[in-house]
């Protein structure tokens, strides 16, 4: 798919949940060069939560062009999993909106094990780098378009 071309991502990974997060980065790297996307950053961070200043960073330069946002979020004794994963979901739409790029939600949870979290990596990883790369590749065609007389189409 060669759609992907010329479309720059930023990757932020979080270092916690290590045995997933490392797993769902390598399905990311390996999607965003199917999708022919170049991966211009890879970032780790320490958690899901430490991520936003990151993503924050990576829409500042002028050579990304979306961002995922890789992670998995996994229950534990308390609701701390629903604090962190709201929240985050919440920051990463507010910063794509500030910079007029889209940030991708590649992260799992919550409410889920280490098990559900394991079986989650593929498809959390792969959608979330489609996402960014579609979102990025239609963002561009929406700004380059000019209303004719006929409706445009993005698609």
């Amino acid at each position: 798919m060669g759609e992907a071309a010329g479309i720059r991502l930023g990757i932020v990974v979080s270092e916690f949940n290590h045995d997933v997060t490392y797993l769902m980065l390598q399905r990311a790297l390996s999607h965003a060069r199917f999708l022919g996307a170049t991966v211009a950053y890879v970032v780790k961070s320490p958690g899901a939560y430490d991520m936003i200043l990151l993503v924050d960073e990576l829409l500042r330069k002028n050579d990304v062009d979306a961002v995922v946002a890789l992670g998995a979020i996994i229950t534990g004794a308390t609701k701390h999993d629903e604090v962190i994963a709201h929240q985050v979901a919440r920051k990463l739409m507010d910063l794509a909106e500030k910079h007029g790029k889209p940030v991708a939600l590649g992260i799992s949870g919550p409410g889920m094990n280490r098990m559900q979290a394991l079986e989650r990596v593929d498809d959390y990883a792969r959608r979330a780098v489609e996402a960014a790369v579609k979102l990025a590749r239609r963002l561009s065609q929406l700004r380059n378009a000019r209303f004719a007389g006929k409706p445009v189409h993005i698609e």
